[in-house]
C-alpha cells in the first residue's frame, strides 16, 4: 500500500526556492508513463538524484528518508515545443527583444542562446504550468533565415541548461516569400542557393569572402544543417507549401526538416507520414486568418495522428509568454477527435523524439527525472500542477503574477492608499 505522505500538495505551495537534488516519492491516483507502461492507477514514480529509477504500482518499494509527494496526476514534465520564451520580456520595448536582429548583416549565424536570459517573467510563468524544457528559436529579421534555435530547461536558474545550436530556423510560405524577393518560388531558390553555398564551405570561400547567398560566417553556421547533422525547422502552412519541403526532402534526402505552423497539414498527412517530416502545431488555428490558412481545422490533429504523422502541439501565435497555453490547445484537439494519449504524446515524448532530447518526456527507469505532480487531469483548464521537479531538483511554484496575487488577495485597509473624496 502507498504509506502516509509526508509532504502534502498545500506544503509544496510554499516553496520558494529549488532544492538540491534528494530522493522522492511521487505517489500519484495516475500515473501518466508515456510508455508501454501506459496509465498505472495509484502509482508510484521514485527518483533519485537526477534520474528516475523506478516506475510501478502501490507495491513499488521505496527507499526510507525521501521526500514524498501525492497528487491526482503525474506526468512526464511537458516541452514547449516551438516559443520564444526567454529571449523576450516587453514585446514592444526594442531593449528587452532579442527575437530578432532586422538590422543585423548576418541571419543563419545569429545564435539565439546569446540572448536568452534566464531571469525572462515568463520563464516562472512557463514552469508552474507544468513545462520542464523550452524549445526557443529566434524570429526572421531581413532574411527567411532566422538563426539558430536551442533546448532550455525551465528552472530560471542563472546555470540554465542550454543545448544550443540544435536547429536551425527558416521561414517559407508567405513570410519567407516577402523576404526573399516577393514570391514563394524566390524564397524556395533562395533556399536551395543558400544550402549549396553552405555545403561547399569553406571551399567556395577560399578565394572569395561571400557566396551566391550567404557571406562566410552564415555558410560555416548553416553547413551543419546542410549536411544533414542539425535540424532544419522550417515555418509553413499552407499545403502546397508543405509538398514543397517533403520535394525538396525527397530531392536531397540528407536534410532533417521539420515544420512548424502546418495548418493545413491534414491535407497531406498520408504524405508526412510516408516521408516521416514531423510537424508543430498549433492545434487551435481553426480559421482561415491568412489565404495560406483557409483550411484550418479543429480537427488538424486528429486527422495526423489517424495519417499515423509525428506531431507535437505547440502555442505557436504566441510563444514568447503564453507557451504554456499548449495544455489547452491540447485539450481542445481531443474535443475535436485527438485521443488523450496521443494529446500528452504531443506535449512529452513527441517534442523529445524531434529534438533530440533523449530520456525526456517519458517516465521511465533511467529517465531524466523532469515530473509534473497535478492536481487533475493536465488537459483540464482548471487543473494546475502541485510540483514541478527538473532534474531531480524539486522547482519554486512562484511567479510574478503569484506574488502579486498573494500580496493584494488581502490587503489590510489601512495598507491601501488615501482615495481620492470629491468635495
Amino acid at each position: 500500500m502507498i504509506r502516509t505522505l509526508l509532504t502534502s500538495v498545500a506544503a509544496l505551495g510554499l516553496a520558494t526556492a529549488p532544492a538540491l537534488a534528494e530522493t522522492f516519492v511521487i505517489c500519484g491516483e495516475t500515473v501518466w508513463t508515456g510508455t508501454a507502461q501506459g496509465v498505472i492507477e495509484n502509482g508510484i514514480v521514485v527518483i533519485e538524484d537526477d534520474r528516475i529509477v523506478s516506475v510501478g504500482g502501490a507495491g513499488t518499494e521505496v527507499p526510507d528518508g525521501a521526500t514524498e509527494i501525492t497528487a491526482a496526476w503525474v506526468t512526464p514534465g511537458l516541452i514547449a515545443a516551438f516559443s520564444q520564451t526567454g529571449l523576450v520580456e516587453v514585446d514592444a520595448e526594442d531593449s528587452t527583444n532579442d527575437t530578432a536582429a532586422a538590422m543585423s548583416g548576418f541571419s543563419a549565424a545569429l545564435n539565439a542562446a546569446d540572448g536568452f536570459n534566464p531571469d525572462a517573467t515568463a520563464i516562472d510563468v512557463t514552469r508552474i504550468e507544468g513545462f520542464t524544457r523550452l524549445v526557443v528559436a529566434p524570429d526572421t529579421g531581413n532574411s527567411l533565415f532566422a538563426g539558430q534555435g536551442f533546448v532550455a530547461d525551465a528552472s530560471g536558474d542563472l546555470d540554465t541548461e542550454l543545448d544550443e545550436k540544435v536547429f536551425a530556423f527558416i521561414k517559407l510560405g508567405e513570410a519567407g516569400a516577402g523576404l526573399a524577393g516577393g514570391s514563394r518560388q524566390s524564397a524556395m531558390t533562395l533556399l536551395r542557393a543558400a544550402l549549396d553555398d553552405a555545403r561547399s564551405y569553406p571551399a567556395r570561400y577560399i578565394t572569395q569572402n561571400d557566396g551566391a547567398v550567404l557571406n562566410r560566417v552564415d555558410a560555416q553556421a548553416l553547413a551543419p544543417a546542410a549536411r544533414g547533422q542539425q535540424l532544419i525547422l522550417v515555418q509553413a502552412s499552407r499545403a502546397s507549401d508543405l509538398n514543397a519541403i517533403m520535394d525538396l526532402a525527397e530531392d536531397e534526402p540528407s536534410l532533417n526538416f521539420v515544420i512548424v505552423g502546418a495548418d493545413e497539414a491534414w491535407r497531406v498527412a498520408p504524405r508526412l507520414a510516408e516521408t516521416g517530416i514531423p510537424v508543430i502545431i498549433d492545434a487551435f488555428s481553426n480559421l482561415p486568418a491568412s489565404f495560406e490558412k483557409l483550411a484550418a481545422t479543429s480537427e488538424n490533429a486528429a486527422r495526423l495522428a489517424e495519417a499515423g504523422a509525428t506531431f507535437a502541439i505547440a502555442n505557436v501565435g504566441d510563444g514568447s509568454h503564453q507557451a504554456r497555453l499548449a495544455t489547452q490547445l491540447a485539450g481542445n484537439a481531443v474535443a475535436n477527435g485527438l485521443s488523450f494519449d496521443d494529446a500528452m504524446i504531443a506535449l512529452t515524448s513527441a517534442p523529445a523524439d524531434i529534438f533530440g532530447l533523449t530520456g525526456f518526456g517519458r517516465l521511465a527507469p533511467g529517465a531524466h527525472a523532469d515530473v509534473v505532480a497535478w492536481d487533475g487531469d493536465p488537459l483540464e483548464i482548471v487543473s494546475s500542477p502541485v510540483a514541478v521537479i527538473i532534474d531531480g531538483e524539486q522547482q519554486s511554484m512562484e511567479s510574478r503574477q503569484t506574488r502579486l496575487r498573494d500580496r493584494y488577495l488581502n490587503l489590510d485597509e489601512s495598507e491601501r492608499p488615501h482615495a481620492y473624496t470629491r468635495p
